[in-house]
């Protein structure tokens, strides 16, 4: 999925920093389209179909967490949130309706793009994953990588890609150590071990979905998957 088979949605009521995005990933070959609010985004996410939408938390109309709850609830679509407030309640609200990644302003475009980059990786690396077992059991907690579908006592649980991809690398090394460097690099394809926060915060999110027990933090290491008997 490269260059012009890519459709990007832009949605951030700053013209500036909306016209400098915009820009910058139609020089990368992408298909691009701007909303400059809540209702818009919406609207232009039903008739664009986006592969992609990078999305500001900060929006008139309604804010960028609406925004997601309702273009995921038509349509599961990767979304990169951008957000001037750093605090980790806000980042966990938006992993929590389905945002893949963040990015926090003022950013850097070369980091945007290679955000972006490596969300589509992500999205287009399950049918080269699918050739991997069936369902595998640990505990209450069945997780099937081909249909990439996971229940808790037999019971769905939605998970964005991004969160099923961080599940999945911890359940094929269960029991072992992984440091956040090396869940960059695996699930996040960043060779750059400097976003170690988001490792974090996306931990807390499969917690609070699938229960506090199954993923240990070993402190100055990183995670582990317990193995349940």
């Amino acid at each position: 999925m490269t260059g012009n088979e890519t459709r990007v949605l832009v949605v951030e009521d700053e013209p500036t920093i909306a016209r400098a995005v915009a820009d910058r990933l139609a020089a990368e070959g992408f298909a691009v389209e701007v909303a400059g609010d809540g209702p818009s985004a919406v609207e232009r996410a039903h008739a664009f179909e986006p592969h992609l939408i990078v999305l500001d938390v900060m929006l008139p109309g309604f804010d960028g967490l609406e925004v997601c709850r309702r273009v995921q609830a038509e349509r599961p679509v990767p979304v990169l949130m951008l957000t001037a407030r750093d605090d980790e309640t806000d980042l966990l609200v938006g992993l929590g309706v389905g945002a893949d990644d963040y990015v926090t302003k003022p950013f850097s475009m070369r980091e945007l793009v290679a955000r972006i980059r490596a969300v589509l990786r992500r999205v287009e690396r399950p049918a080269m994953d699918a050739a991997g077992g069936g369902a595998v059991r640990v505990g209450e907690l069945e997780v099937d990588e081909r249909a990439r579908r996971v229940r808790r006592d037999g019971r769905e649980v939605h998970l964005t890609p991004t969160e099923f991809d961080l599940l999945t690398c911890l359940l094929r090394n269960r029991g072992a150590v992984l440091t956040r460097a090396v869940l960059l690099e695996q699930v996040w394809d960043w060779a750059d071990a400097s976003g170690t926060r988001v490792v974090d915060s996306h931990v807390k999110a499969l917690r609070r979905k699938l229960g506090q027990g199954l993923i240990r933090t070993v402190h100055g290491v990183g995670y582990s998957l317990e193995v349940v008997s």
